[in-house]
């Protein structure tokens, strides 16, 4: 096993659903056969940003042919969580040693590499650069005098660590002694990053009502909603996310409202009530202008089909 980079890019010919799934083509095939089990790491330009970044990991679980398209192939992803914020690759002098060379210059034949496979502390560094941004706005913890105090300090995976988990997290070698591989998939770790992350690409503000609702300690009150459980196989990615208030995030997750692709809001026939005054003037829901931003139209379309009721 080896970890690896993927490189990305939306609005391409080739077949990708973000932390789901990887299209590739068989010039590719034994680099991500050596990924199979293991990490990898996202790469590659992001709308409306100049350069090329590190934008998340997930986990590859299965490799299986196109069967629409000859020599292309598939990458099952999982356990799939974006960056706190997209990593430049030029960055600290850069985290691929054999992509930025010491004076700063890119080695050519590396950069062209759809997927590359890295070091385990290259893939630490990464990770450590990606996740370690504290949450703006954090849920409140009770203190052991019983008030309500906020929890201000950044978020340590460890905390979030079972004794069964920290049996089984992957130490890195060297100068790294942070289970950094079980902390990303640690539930409540990636619960914490994944409210996090919808919060501030929906600027605060529900989807639906397009409500920005702060609470006096300075919180926002809006959820992060996941569109695809992840009981039901869902992940962590943004795309797979949405910001809502709590009355409508009961009623989307009962689906009694869903999204259609171009982000209309769908009312399920079974409320009891027309509950167009609470919405969105123009019924359009309120998402990023970053496609890699948006909810996917392969969650929505599930959601659509498994949840909504029509």
């Amino acid at each position: 096993m080896a970890k690896a980079i993927f490189y990305h890019k939306d609005g391409s010919g080739y077949k990708d659903v973000r932390g789901r799934l990887y299209h590739f083509p068989k010039m590719y095939l034994s680099r991500v056969q050596q990924a199979q089990n293991d990490w990898i790491v996202y790469y590659g330009p992001l709308m409306g940003l100049p350069s090329r970044y590190y934008s998340g990991l997930a986990r590859v679980t299965a490799i299986r042919p196109d069967d629409e398209l000859s020599e292309h192939f598939y990458a099952e992803l999982a356990d799939y969580l974006d960056f706190d914020r997209p990593l430049d690759y030029r960055e600290n002098g850069g985290y691929e040693r054999q992509l930025i060379s010491a004076d700063g210059s890119v080695n050519p034949g590396r950069s062209v590499q759809a997927v590359r496979v890295i070091s385990d502390a290259e893939f630490v560094a990464l990770v450590q650069a990606g996740l370690s941004e504290p949450e703006e706005w954090p849920l409140r913890t009770d203190s052991q005098a019983g008030t309500r105090e906020p929890f201000e300090q950044p978020i340590d995976p460890l905390l979030f660590l079972s004794a069964g988990e920290t049996a089984q997290a992957s130490y890195i070698a060297g100068d790294y002694d942070r289970p950094i591989i079980a902390s990303t998939i640690n539930r409540p770790f990636r619960d914490a990053k994944f409210r996090q992350h919808v919060r501030r690409v929906y600027d605060r503000t529900c989807a639906f009502t397009g409500l920005r609702l702060i609470n006096g300690g300075g919180r926002p009150e809006v959820e992060a909603a996941h569109i695809v459980p992840v009981e039901k196989g869902g992940n962590d990615s943004v795309q797979n996310g949405i910001a809502l208030s709590g009355t409508v995030h009961w009623m989307f997750d009962r689906g009694l409202l869903s999204l259609a692709d171009d982000f209309t809001i769908l009312q399920s026939r079974q409320l009891n009530e027309d509950i167009s005054h609470l919405l969105v003037k123009d019924g359009k829901a309120r998402v990023p202008t970053a496609p890699h931003l948006r909810p996917h139209p392969h969650y929505l379309g599930w959601h659509r089909e498994h949840v909504f009721k029509h």
